[in-house]
């Protein structure tokens, strides 16, 4: 059996690692190039919602309804203060037409805390299972959240807003007209 020489070992090694570092930063600048396409006035992207109690609900079912998508960890202390705000304002609005989907993004292992958060709101919520939000990019900043309004057009986008937490002002600034 023929030996490889240790700089041949060392080089293919290197070159491995490279080409995957190459390939993961592909990979990440592929979702925050998702992420930068999405603009206001255009279709939102698809989301499916895999519920803590099991049901599936995505937000193309959703057409005739605004939604507000929103991702947050029970670890983030922003997120845990918007929550209660963002349920009252979704339970407030409901008959007019709003669906409020929370993603949370926080490991498996973490089930048991989503749940008791998760059961003081009045809105569904599902683990997202990855940072990764297909055409919403990967979620990197917390509380984020996305607003598609009755036509399925995206009419706020997270990324761009220099401070995306939802206060009473800014739901009413946002959502008041497209709940009309």
């Amino acid at each position: 059996m023929k030996q490889v020489q240790p700089d041949r070992q060392r080089r293919a090694l290197m070159l491995s690692a490279t080409a995957l570092t190459m390939s993961a930063f592909g990979m990440a600048w592929t979702t925050s190039a998702k992420a930068n396409e999405l603009e206001i006035g255009h279709p939102a992207p698809v989301l499916v919602l895999h519920t803590l109690d099991g049901r599936k609900i995505s937000t193309a079912d959703l057409l005739g309804k605004v939604v507000i998508v929103t991702f947050w960890a029970s670890y983030c202390e922003p997120c845990r203060d918007e929550l209660p705000l963002l349920s009252a304002y979704a339970q407030q609005h409901a008959r007019s037409g709003l669906e409020v989907l929370g993603f949370c993004i926080d490991p498996s292992e973490n089930l048991e805390e989503v749940r008791n958060v998760a059961k003081s709101l009045y809105f569904p919520v599902g683990l997202l299972g990855t940072p990764y939000a297909g055409g919403y990019g990967r979620i990197w900043r917390m509380p984020v959240s996305f607003v598609i309004d009755r036509a399925g057009k995206l009419v706020d986008n997270g990324w761009k807003d220099e401070n995306p937490v939802w206060t009473s002002e800014r739901l009413h600034r946002i959502m008041d007209p497209l709940l009309r």
